[in-house]
């Protein structure tokens, strides 16, 4: 896909954060999993057990002011998941895929779908509203573009291999440019550390409803 063509049709992206977190955010930038062990310095049997396996809760890592929460993995069980990897794709390495990356919704609805779930919906969160131009062009050798919730096997463990996700300029279009599959993930590989210069609105969110812009 061209770069220009995915600003066109995704102006903004959209990320839920752990309620309060949007200072430190702002301070230390987006973190993967991956990015987030690095900087509390977290290695050995610890790491593997949060970055390579499945993460039923939420888990904070690091202390004090250093101290990061890393979200739950709930809907990516190891025995649901093992139904939707093709190959020999184990899920050990979906897990690490998936920690090593910054997510992104590209359509404000599928924020709010995730916003309302059952695990989420009595919870307040800090969301991102990114402008895509200035994040895309900041940063698209590193993004990739996924047709999928690539985090979820409910309520079906859809099909799925490391070919889910895509570079920009792999993303299979249409004759007129267009995605063949409309696009539900933009990913970013590692730590976004700058990620306040492209944010236009920072939202409390309790489920779907706006508390206030911080």
């Amino acid at each position: 896909m061209d770069v220009e063509e995915l600003i066109a049709r995704y102006p903004r992206v959209y990320h839920m954060a752990e309620k309060d977190t949007w200072p430190s955010i702002r301070q230390r930038g987006l973190l993967s999993t991956s990015a987030a062990l690095d900087l509390v310095g977290i290695n050995g049997d610890q790491r593997f057990a949060i970055e390579s396996c499945h993460r039923p809760d939420k888990i904070a890592v690091g202390i004090g002011a250093n101290q990061i929460v890393l979200r739950d993995q709930k809907p990516m069980a190891p025995e649901r998941l093992k139904k939707a990897l093709q190959g020999e794709l184990r899920p050990q390495e979906w897990y690490e895929a998936i920690n090593g990356k910054v997510f992104f919704w590209v359509a404000e609805d599928r924020l709010l779908g995730l916003l309302n779930a059952r695990e989420y919906r009595n919870l307040e969160h800090d969301v991102l509203t990114i402008d895509a131009n200035m994040l895309v062009k900041a940063y698209a050798p590193q993004i990739w573009l996924c047709h999928m919730n690539s985090g979820n096997t409910f309520p079906f463990p859809h099909p799925r291999d490391l070919s889910v996700f895509r570079r920009i300029k792999d993303y299979p279009v249409n004759s007129r440019g267009g995605p063949k599959k409309p696009v539900v993930e933009l990913l970013v590989d590692g730590k976004i550390p700058d990620i306040a210069k492209f944010v236009v609105d920072v939202r409390r969110m309790h489920g779907p409803n706006i508390l206030r812009h911080l």
